[in-house]
């Protein structure tokens, strides 16, 4: 089997030259590809997060979709529908957006629930049913998502058995001065050179379908020493029970997060292994990608919000409780 890293280490550095001052947004675009975990965006307007996913779509040579979540939105404009042919006298099925490679899902908790329904089988199952006939998704099937957390008119919260299905929700903040000045710079420089930049983005030859699932087979087979994976699962158990790791937080946190929270921190893990190069896991590889598997499956109650303790707080605490292997 053909060790692929040397491709996704070359979307990598293109990806760094798109996305300016956002490496850990590079990475975890990488480990939802390296996972076929999908990847919940969350930031204010500006941030390129729409961006980014179009970005690591052009990096591999898949199917893409950009779908815009709207108040009005039916399942049927997610999944496809049964469409009557005047010829045949018989309904033919039309697939729908979802059934592309890449999906793009933009503002997704603008959709209601019926949307977000339709939508978590496809997560879930890699399928779709339709007037009771299941079909299959490609085997490279991901959901990359985006929300906007400052406005919440039109709004709808996604479901914790959705958010659940996210292997990674990552936060996005401002860039610093410094990057923000190269991000106008960097704007300017493809104004006044318009053609040099489309041949520019022709350079990087795309990933295939088969590299990825063949990434996917490596990741899978990362080395992990079993005081690591006793490791993750003090972390996620340790959500359920925080009292027992500080008192003082004790009351903070209605749910934990579940088993599936520990399936996710070791893929996660095992990802950022691969991308910096090796094939074991490391503690620093778990504390990396630790906030962003854990934070959208944490519910915190009245007394946490009540004092401002985040979900991030708490993640916090609980690392530099549990003493590392």
């Amino acid at each position: 089997m053909q060790n692929t890293q040397p491709e996704f280490m070359k979307l990598r550095n293109h990806l760094e030259t798109v996305i300016i001052g956002q490496d850990a947004l590079v990475d975890r675009l990488l480990i939802s590809l390296l996972t076929g975990g999908h990847l919940l965006l969350e930031g204010p307007p500006g941030l390129a997060k729409t961006t980014a996913v179009k970005a690591i779509a052009s990096g591999v040579h898949a199917s893409f979709q950009r779908i815009q979540f709207t108040p009005d939105l039916m399942p049927s404009d997610l999944t496809g529908a049964d469409i009557y042919n005047p010829q045949s006298h018989q309904f033919d099925f039309i697939e729908g957006p979802v059934f592309n490679q890449i999906i793009l899902a933009d503002e997704i908790n603008r959709a209601p629930p019926k949307i977000q329904s339709a939508l978590l089988e496809a997560m879930q199952e890699h399928q779709v049913t339709v007037n009771g006939v299941t079909r299959n998704l490609p085997d490279l099937f991901l959901v990359m998502a985006t929300q906007n957390p400052l406005e919440q008119s039109g709004t709808y919260p996604l479901p914790e058995a959705q958010l659940d299905r996210f292997l990674l929700h990552v936060k996005l903040d401002y860039p610093s001065p410094e990057n923000e000045l190269l991000i106008l710079q960097k704007d300017r420089q493809n104004n006044q050179k318009a053609s040099q930049a489309r041949s520019n983005s022709t350079e990087l030859s795309p990933i295939s379908p088969q590299d990825v699932l063949q990434a996917r087979s490596f990741v899978a087979s990362t080395f992990i020493d079993e005081k690591l994976e006793k490791y993750i699962v003090d972390i996620v158990t340790s959500t359920r029970q925080i009292e027992t790791l500080n008192p003082a937080l004790a009351g903070y946190i209605e749910y934990g997060a579940s088993p599936r929270a520990s399936l996710a921190l070791y893929k996660a893990a095992s990802a950022m292994a691969y991308i910096n190069g090796r094939d074991y896991v490391i503690p620093e590889d778990i504390h990396e990608v630790v906030a962003d598997t854990l934070r959208h499956r944490i519910i915190l109650n009245f007394n946490a919000l009540s004092e401002g303790i985040s979900k991030d707080d708490l993640i916090a605490d609980i690392i530099n409780q549990i003493v590392v292997p």
